[in-house]
C-alpha cells in the first residue's frame, strides 16, 4: 500500500501524516472491534490525491476516489472522498468520524513530539488535553474536528488511543 501512496504523493512529511493517521485509524479500529486491516488502509491513503489538487479543495477526494478505484482500492474509496471536510461532512459513521479525528489528532501530537525533542514515547495524555487547550499550538490543527470523536468515544480515551497509535509507528515518522 505504501508503494501506491508514493506513486501519488512526493512530499515526505505528508507521507509521514498519512503513516501516522494510519497508525491511529488502526488503534481506534481496535478498540471499537472494527477491521483495523481496512482501517489502516483508509488512514494511509485518504491524502493519496493531496499534491495532484494543488490546493483546490474541490478536486480534493474527487481525484482520490478515481486513483483509488483504479488502484484497487474501491472499498475506501467513498469514505476518502467524503473525508475531504470543506465538500462533505454530517459524519455519523464510526469510520468516518474516527479519520476525521485521526486526521486533525495526528498534527497535534506529532507537535507535541517534536517539542520533546523528537521523543513521542514522552508524550502523555496529559500533554495532549493541555495543548489541545491551546489554540496556538499546533495552530491547523483543526479541534472541531478532534471533537466529533465524542459521537464514539470520549475526548480523552482517544488522546491514548491516538497516542498508542503514533507510538505505533513512530519509527516510520523518525521520532523515538
Amino acid at each position: 500500500m505504501l508503494e501506491v501512496l508514493r506513486k501519488y504523493v512526493k512530499d515526505e512529511n505528508l507521507i509521514k501524516h498519512c503513516i501516522a493517521v494510519a497508525g491511529i485509524m488502526r488503534e481506534t479500529a481496535k478498540e471499537l472491534g472494527e477491521d483495523q486491516e481496512l482501517w489502516w488502509k483508509l488512514g494511509l491513503l485518504h491524502d493519496i490525491d493531496y499534491e495532484l489538487c494543488n490546493g483546490d479543495m474541490s478536486k480534493h477526494g474527487i481525484l482520490a476516489e478515481e486513483i483509488l478505484i483504479k488502484e484497487g482500492f474501491s472499498e475506501i474509496a467513498e469514505n476518502v472522498k467524503r473525508h475531504n471536510h470543506m465538500l462533505f461532512g454530517n459524519y455519523e459513521k464510526p469510520i468516518e468520524i474516527a479519520l476525521q479525528a485521526s486526521d486533525s489528532i495526528s498534527g497535534l501530537i506529532i507537535a507535541c513530539a517534536l517539542v520533546k525533542s523528537g521523543k513521542v514515547t514522552e508524550v502523555t495524555t496529559k500533554t495532549i488535553k493541555k495543548k489541545f487547550k491551546e489554540k496556538s499550538f499546533a495552530a491547523g490543527c483543526d479541534r472541531s474536528r478532534i471533537k466529533l470523536i465524542e459521537k464514539i468515544m470520549p475526548l480523552e480515551k482517544f488522546y491514548e488511543i491516538a497516542l498508542r497509535g503514533v507510538i505505533g509507528v513512530k519509527d516510520d515518522l523518525g521520532l523515538s
